[in-house]
């Protein structure tokens, strides 16, 4: 049954659950939307960051976010490992484009089959001080378990955005998307440019994944929900756009809550990529895409 304050409390939802998904889609927004590079693995680095919470969160109590800060220079180094495979195996070769997708696909099934041998398919879920409590204003309802991870996502989405616009090597990272050639005269290498934009877009999987650990439990399996997700909002946003990432996990994330709350979650991911197509029919670039 319709009511106001039902709807008003499933837009505070949605905006708040489209902090969170900003978070899970800024490493593909980087790499998929900056690098041309079609990750289908990120997700599973995503849950892969929501294990080493777990992990550190059951054997020592740390605060799941903290630990997934902490692990973000280890998820780095494996995104740099992981992109000078791909590139000395496909990208130097000309054949990233359908081999290169064969890699991801097998990164993405080695990690949620080894992390289903290591911790099983029962849900895994951490504990901190915040989950589980929550507060009204006017008459909403605001859980912190969904307003920490998106005030989190808010904050990473910016420090991307100043990173990719302040600082050299961000502008290098927009710059190798654009003219490598122009890069090369600046004397910066490409290969190592990617691999550091490669690095920063796993690295934030840490953190998303310790995000998303703190909204729900996970399993190895999870990490298909997201698939489509990311590259969703990456390409209603706008490739390459990360201020355009957030605006679109924002809308995608109202619209599925206000069909969860009035339709049933079995609606709310179809008509999301409903509109997904219905804006790329009127707008094929995204919301802010060039």
């Amino acid at each position: 049954m319709f009511s106001w304050d039902l709807l008003a409390n499933a837009v505070v939802a949605g905006v708040l659950l489209g902090g969170f998904y900003a978070a899970v889609s800024l490493g593909i927004g980087l790499i998929f939307g900056l690098l041309d590079i079609a990750n289908i693995a990120q997700p599973a680095f995503v849950i892969l960051g929501a294990y080493a919470a777990y992990v550190m969160n059951s054997a020592y109590g740390l605060d799941p976010i903290l630990t997934g800060i902490a692990f973000t220079p280890v998820f780095y180094v494996l995104g740099a490992v992981v992109y000078r495979i791909y590139y000395g195996s496909f990208e130097r070769r000309g054949e990233e484009s359908l081999r290169g997708l064969v890699f991801f696909f097998g990164i993405l099934f080695i990690m949620e089959v080894s992390l289903s041998l290591k911790f099983g398919v029962d849900y895994r879920l951490v504990q901190a001080g915040y989950i589980g409590k929550s507060f009204e204003l006017a008459g909403v309802g605001v859980s912190f378990r969904y307003l920490v991870p998106c005030v989190v996502g808010v904050a990473m989405t910016a420090a991307l955005y100043l990173f990719l616009g302040r600082t050299f090597y961000g502008r290098a990272i927009m710059a190798v998307s654009q003219d490598q050639a122009a890069l090369r005269l600046m004397g910066a290498n490409p290969v190592q440019i990617k691999t550091i934009a490669f690095g920063v877009g796993i690295a934030a999987a840490s953190l998303a994944g310790a995000l998303l650990i703190t909204i729900a439990p996970v399993i190895p399996s999870t990490d298909r929900d997201y698939i489509g997700r990311m590259f969703a909002i990456t390409v209603l946003g706008g490739m390459g756009s990360i201020g355009g990432t957030l605006v679109a996990a924002i809308i995608l994330g109202v619209i599925e809550s206000l069909m969860a709350t009035f339709f049933g979650p079995s609606w709310s991911l179809a008509v999301s990529f409903g509109i997904l197509l219905a804006a790329l029919a009127v707008r094929p670039a995204g919301l802010f895409g060039r």
